[in-house]
């Protein structure tokens, strides 16, 4: 049997019609347990021996494995179940309820929805494929492993809202690999376009509280500020503070713009929350005004180096305040990933007749999964379709979401039947020095 033969069992329109049922199942993240169990009852009914990954019982990972015979490389897909924007999300969106958010349509050559380009298009696409190699009883050496896992999309504990509803990445992929589903390599199947990203930044999440040195004003006894910074309302010099870390963000990513092997990383730093006051209590100015950043940063990068520079941004404009660190994920830029990255763009040159896309820095610069592989010491990379609106207005071709199923087939046909070195993949962050020791002693 040869791979064409499976590529001619992929049948376009189960590719999207699987989309859009995937798109349609609401799964914003803390609420993904819907679409896991759909995922998994999809699996089931194709033959496959679904299993299921818990940390919260309502926030569920599921992965398949189709066996390898032995010697191969093994293989995980992954593309993850949680989606952007939550329905009560009413101070983060002029409608959260826009249905481009929670359903899934065709319209023309476009298929549109943001669950479907974030995530769960490529999902449906290397399901169909990974279907195609099992039906057609195609032989691999090693095994490949599909996946769809929860958290991947930032909701992090802080403050009062706290427990499992709030939890992302940790009893996501994380946890799934923890459990379990370990292989030589993984493809994260994200939006890139058709190019190949192997880097992505981390994160470091503060708390910037700003704090007034006068009494609790009663409204008609405010003294006049002269000016933002001295302001006896906390409101008004978090505003002073706001400008003055404006200008620092623009600073922080053009000094930390890292260009590598694998793509261009531009760390933002923003400003996306706020909270002082109380809206029923409107008569007194509010002494203490908390902001919340989202900084990406580089691979390596410590954390408390951005806490140094935000306080320093407070001593510039000159007001008392507070720089807490509440969470810290690192980035990596992958490692022994060559081969994974060979077969890919080997595999994508049998689909497409232009080589693999050159990234651009958004896409480069977003965390991903990729991450939680490439620190537990799987080589990952994010390879998947993505168009020019998948930002605006969340659709890509119905072609490209098709051609993703036979390039991932084949990829998986490809890498599966590699002749394995034993450790060659899985531990490549392993200390070099550690790694030689280990190979003189067992050459001893």
């Amino acid at each position: 049997m040869l791979p064409d033969d499976v590529v001619a069992r992929i049948d376009p329109q189960e590719v999207v019609d699987l989309a859009l049922a995937l798109g349609n199942v609401d799964s914003p993240t803390g609420s993904e347990g819907p679409a896991g169990e759909f995922v998994h009852d999809w699996l089931a009914e194709h033959g496959f021996q679904p299993r299921r990954y818990a940390l919260v019982e309502d926030r569920i990972n599921v992965s398949a494995t189709i066996g390898g015979s032995g010697g191969g490389y093994s293989l995980i897909f992954n593309a993850h179940l949680d989606t952007t924007l939550r329905p009560d999300a009413v101070w983060s969106a002029k409608d959260p309820k826009d249905p481009l958010y929670h359903s899934a349509w065709v319209d023309g050559e476009d298929i549109y929805g943001d669950g479907v380009v974030n995530d769960k298009g490529p999902m449906a696409a290397f399901l169909v494929a990974a279907k195609a190699i099992r039906d057609a009883g195609y032989p691999l050496k090693g095994d490949l492993i599909v996946s769809a896992v929860a958290g991947e999309i930032s909701r992090e504990p802080v403050e009062e809202w706290q427990g499992p509803a709030y939890l992302s990445k940790d009893l996501g992929a994380r946890f799934m690999v923890t459990h379990g589903a370990v292989a030589d390599f993984a493809l994260v199947a994200e939006g890139t376009g058709f190019g190949i990203v192997g880097v992505e930044p981390g994160k470091a999440h503060f708390k910037v509280t700003v704090y007034t040195d006068t009494p609790r004003y009663y409204t008609p006894y405010l003294p006049r500020p002269t000016g933002m910074a001295d302001a006896p309302n906390a409101i008004v010099r978090a505003a002073a503070v706001i400008e003055a870390f404006e200008r620092w963000a623009y600073d922080y990513q053009v000094r930390h713009t890292y260009e590598g092997p694998f793509g261009r990383i531009v760390p933002k730093a923003s400003v996306n929350a706020i909270r002082s006051g109380y809206p029923y209590g409107l008569t007194s100015a509010p002494q203490l005004c908390s902001f919340y950043v989202d900084t990406r940063i580089l691979p390596g990068a410590n954390p408390m180096d951005l806490r140094d520079q935000l306080r320093g941004v407070l001593a510039e404009v000159g007001v008392e305040g507070d720089v807490e660190l509440f969470l810290y994920r690192p980035g990596y830029e992958v490692k022994g990933a060559e081969r994974l990255i060979e077969t890919v763009r080997r595999c994508h040159d049998q689909v497409f007749t232009e080589p693999p896309v050159i990234v651009a820095d958004p896409v480069t610069s977003m965390w991903r999964d990729t991450n939680a592989f490439n620190e537990l010491g799987i080589p990952a990379i994010s390879y998947a379709p993505r168009s020019a609106s998948h930002a605006a207005k969340k659709s890509f071709k119905v072609k490209d979401l098709q051609a993703a199923a036979v390039v991932y087939a084949r990829i998986a046909m490809d890498l599966c039947n590699q002749d394995r070195r034993p450790g060659a993949a899985l531990g490549a962050h392993l200390n070099a020095a550690i790694a030689q020791s280990v190979a003189d002693r067992n050459a001893g």
